[in-house]
């Protein structure tokens, strides 16, 4: 006992001393910062970042401007909950992270994959869907692509979406096939079906949504998956701001909302 009561004096002394070397004289006091969810609450309005592209996740309609889909559900749910109004900026998946930087929005959402890449400048909220990369073509094809040797072939023709984690994943394993960039998502599966590209690799739940849309469209791997992955919010580097993002989303997960969410988008 009377070693503990010593090295608990010596550790006061320790931190005394940090603490009258942190706030000598004329120093400045420091003023902590605000943060976004302070920001977000003063100013009431939720500034969503979303590319709008990625059904199910996120679709914006060109006629009318409005958002729909899995993160659009959630966003607004987001904002209830903040008591605060949404407002959604058009992003983009090659622009995605710069417009973070800028400031340009307070949380990304809309089908954004959690990277390391990422991870290296801005915070992930919790995930709270996991999912994998699976290759999609005209399924009158689905038997001649059911492997990745199969699909990297002289010959085939590889189709992505450019900036985000699918042309990562096409960049690193297509080598042999013929990897052509298809700016527009929204029209990117109209290609496979025209035969002007063969097949796609994107995330598991697209292809599900996607041949729910058009179902000469299939998984040519049904089931299987070449990766393993998963869907987070992206946020700034703000510790208060990402601790409220989680607590709302371990309690939307055991309210069923979000499952409620993929289940009305998906059918699932």
């Amino acid at each position: 006992m009377m070693y503990l009561a010593g090295g608990l004096r010596h550790l006061t002394v320790i931190v005394i001393s940090l603490f009258l070397a942190t706030t000598a004289v004329g120093a400045e006091p420091e003023v902590d910062a605000l943060s976004v969810l302070d920001t977000v609450l003063e100013t009431g309005q939720l500034r969503i970042g979303t590319t709008g592209d990625y059904p199910p996740f996120t679709a914006r309609d060109a006629s009318t401007g409005r958002y729909s889909g899995i993160d659009i559900d959630l966003a607004h749910d987001l904002a209830r909950s903040l008591g605060v109004t949404p407002v959604f900026v058009k992003t983009s998946w090659p622009s995605l992270m710069d417009d973070l930087a800028a400031g340009r929005f307070d949380v990304g959402m809309g089908g954004i994959s959690r990277s390391l890449k990422r991870q290296r400048t801005a915070f992930f909220s919790s995930p709270y869907h996991r999912f994998g990369k699976t290759p999609i073509a005209r399924c009158a094809d689905r038997n001649r692509f059911d492997s990745l040797a199969k699909i990297d072939r002289p010959g085939v023709t590889v189709i992505v979406n450019p900036g985000g984690t699918n042309q990562a994943f096409a960049n690193a394993h297509i080598t042999k096939a013929q990897l052509l960039i298809h700016d527009d998502n929204r029209t990117i599966f109209q290609e496979i079906a025209d035969g002007r590209a063969d097949v796609m690799i994107t995330d598991s739940d697209e292809v599900r949504y996607q041949h729910r849309l058009d179902p000469t469209l299939c998984a040519t791997m049904p089931g299987k998956t070449l990766t393993k992955a998963e869907k987070a919010y992206l946020l700034p580097r703000d510790i208060v701001w990402k601790l409220y993002l989680d607590a709302w989303l371990a309690e939307r997960t055991l309210e069923g909302t979000i499952a409620a969410a993929f289940q009305k988008h998906l059918g699932e």
